[in-house]
């Protein structure tokens, strides 16, 4: 801005300072919670199973979206059958894809680093999360999984939908007692 702008800046804000600043306190506080509910997810009502937290944009509690089953469900409910390599036979899972939790959270970009309840910890990147990719799978064969039974969450690929992901890296990053990402650049 030239110095005739800042002049007639500071000349408003001279002459109507307290009216303009009291106008756009209002504004800021009125705006303000408005701007956050948007971006906010509604709390948990049953049990937390999943702890996102890192570089997403939507929140519901200081820097995280804590989330409960039903929760992931209501984001989007998909199922699939295949064969694990860890399981006998096929098997129906049932979850929310990954593409829908992140896009509701507002990731765009980066790896995932997800834990198991053991602390064991994989790294998935960002552009493995597509439509018709892997799901967080909460049901297996109809009935949620028990923490022997590799839940209560489980990230499973549709192996046998599409060649690409009966390999031993995607094998690696289907990690199962899921209970926490971190979203990182």
């Amino acid at each position: 801005m030239d110095s005739v702008g800042k002049t007639e800046v500071v000349f408003m804000f001279t002459t109507h300072g307290p009216i303009a600043r009291g106008v756009v306190v209002a504004a800021l506080t009125v705006a303000a919670p408005l701007s956050g509910m948007a971006d906010d997810l509604p709390q948990p009502t049953g049990d937390v199973v999943l702890r996102v937290t890192g570089d997403i944009a939507v929140t519901n509690a200081e820097g995280a979206a804590v989330l409960d089953t039903q929760m992931l469900a209501d984001i989007g409910e998909t199922t699939f059958s295949t064969t694990t390599i860890w399981t006998e036979g096929e098997q129906s899972f049932t979850g929310v894809e990954l593409e829908d939790l992140l896009d509701a959270l507002g990731v765009d970009g980066g790896m995932l680093e997800a834990r198991a309840l053991n602390d064991y910890m994989v790294e998935i990147p960002v552009s493995d999360a597509v439509e018709g990719g892997p799901i967080i799978a909460y049901l297996r064969n109809g009935e949620p999984m028990s923490i022997r039974d590799k839940g209560p969450l489980w990230i499973v690929y549709p192996y046998d939908l599409n060649t690409d992901y009966a390999s031993e890296l995607i094998y690696s990053r289907s990690i199962w007692q899921l209970d926490r990402i971190e979203v990182v650049r």
